[in-house]
């Protein structure tokens, strides 16, 4: 290995996603490797914790967690705040966005349909709601959380703003954060970043 490997799942989503974002960032070559569904069983038991993403570093054990990775390319590539208090502020909101990912998770293993729409709507009209508004509490002036400069709490926000407002979850309401202008604006901030867009447009092999 002469370069990082980036190991997920072959979607646009989720964890792994935003890790290739910041790599791509970053501006670092790395391999973009992406793992078919029914290839992760017999891989799951030589990841560190049984979880993808993984980054593979030359001369490095695997590092797994998608917070760790982000703020591992933040710190080497000027995407995370240099002060430790505000680098500690932004990793508090990093962890509230898996917080929530963990809280939406159950329902989409619902398969009555009845059960995840009733599920979806208590969501959308409780927990989403909370979050949205506590999210909004920690970004000032913007665009992005620390201010003018993207960081990688950014790109966590992003993937999960998409997630949330694209209609892809039924019964989640395209309008769930209509309450959080701050973050809505903050969102459309990192889809027009050039290093964002050049990504999102950037041809998949």
């Amino acid at each position: 290995m002469t370069k990082p490997r980036l190991i997920y799942f072959d979607f646009p989503a989720s964890r792994g996603e935003e890790c290739r974002i910041a790599l791509h960032v970053a501006g670092v070559d790395f391999d973009d490797v992406r793992v078919p569904t029914k290839d992760w069983p017999p891989m799951k038991q030589g990841t560190p914790f049984g979880a993808l993403p993984v980054l593979e570093l030359p001369g490095k054990p695997p590092l797994s967690q998608s917070n760790a990775i982000l703020v591992l390319i933040g710190r080497e590539h000027q995407l995370h705040p240099a002060d430790h208090f505000e680098a500690a502020r932004h990793e508090a909101v990093m962890c509230a966005v898996e917080d929530i990912r963990h809280t939406i998770s159950p329902t989409l293993r619902i398969a009555d349909p009845e059960q995840k729409q009733a599920a979806r709507a208590a969501l959308a009209a409780n927990e989403l709601k909370t979050w949205g508004g506590q999210v909004e509490r920690q970004i000032g002036d913007g665009p992005f959380l620390g201010g003018a400069i993207l960081q990688v709490a950014d790109l966590k926000l992003y993937m999960m703003t998409r997630w949330l407002t694209s209609g892809v979850l039924d019964h989640i309401p395209t309008s769930v954060l209509d309450h959080c202008p701050k973050l809505l604006k903050l969102h459309a901030a990192v889809a027009e970043h050039a290093g964002v867009k050049s990504w999102l447009t950037k041809p998949k092999d």
